[in-house]
């Protein structure tokens, strides 16, 4: 996420559904700021808001009942990358924080340079990414960004409609073995760099948008007009990134259940 989580590298990134906002929560949330989010908390703004966080292979072994006794109410958890590798953590984790109460979720960080979207999607759901409509269980979530192996190459050699049908190619295969379609993490920057701007996800697919440092999330990406879930922090009160829901507890359920 917000630094990049394999087992050899640890890159800073450089600054990542569908539920409605008010229209002046919106206009607050969605507001292009630059104040600094008050150090260990959320903004001030919408500290109201379901906390929760997401983890890695680096943050080993939580402490998933004082996570929990922090505030912590949801979390997402990197399962795979690419078609190679797995979190050898993500089974601690993910049973950890089930046991705990916290809803939780698995990401997969993407590699379109590598496979295609579908055979990363397979690989993804059958290491930690199924769904249930338990109420407990987050929809899959896709991490998509900056390419931490070659800065050159932002959008891993491919052109903008390439990425748009490697993403769809993901999509579609996490609904057909899933019956959801993906969490989308991305940055506006890079979504817009690396997809033109495209406005195909935005109906269908919940939106987790990263923008740190910062009272709001910011302009999203094209398409979306409001975000499920904002990491706004690396640090804070919960082990990794820092993260909102955008609704009341009780909709973070509905959310995990399904619309």
């Amino acid at each position: 996420m917000a630094r990049h989580r394999t087992p050899s590298r640890r890159r800073p990134r450089r600054r990542l559904g569908v539920l409605a906002v008010t229209t002046s929560a919106l206009t607050l949330l969605t507001a292009a700021t630059a104040t600094a989010v008050p150090a260990g908390g959320p903004p001030a703004a919408v500290a109201s808001l379901p906390r929760g966080h997401d983890v890695s292979s680096h943050q080993r072994n939580v402490d998933w009942p004082e996570a929990r006794a922090n505030g912590s109410r949801f979390v997402y958890i990197k399962a795979t990358e690419s078609t190679t590798y797995r979190n050898p953590y993500f089974a601690e984790q993910y049973g950890g924080a089930g046991d705990a109460g916290v809803i939780r979720g698995a990401y997969h960080f993407a590699r379109p340079d590598r496979s295609s979207g579908a055979a990363q999607a397979a690989f993804f759901v059958r290491n930690g990414g199924d769904w249930q409509a338990d109420g407990q269980t987050l929809p899959p979530a896709l991490d998509i960004e900056y390419n931490p192996y070659d800065p050159k190459h932002e959008c891993y050699g491919l052109s903008h409609g390439q990425m748009v049908d490697w993403i769809w190619s993901f999509s579609d295969e996490i609904k057909r073995e899933t019956g959801r379609r993906p969490v989308i993490y991305t940055t506006t920057h890079w979504w817009d760099t690396c997809t033109g701007r495209s406005t195909s996800f935005a109906r269908s697919h919940a939106l987790w948008i990263a923008r740190h440092g910062s009272r709001g999330p910011g302009a999203l990406p094209a398409g979306w007009a409001y975000w499920t879930f904002w990491q706004y922090d690396t640090k804070g009160g919960l082990p990794g990134d820092q993260n909102l829901f955008n609704g009341s507890p009780s909709r973070l359920r509905t959310f995990a259940r399904g619309w």
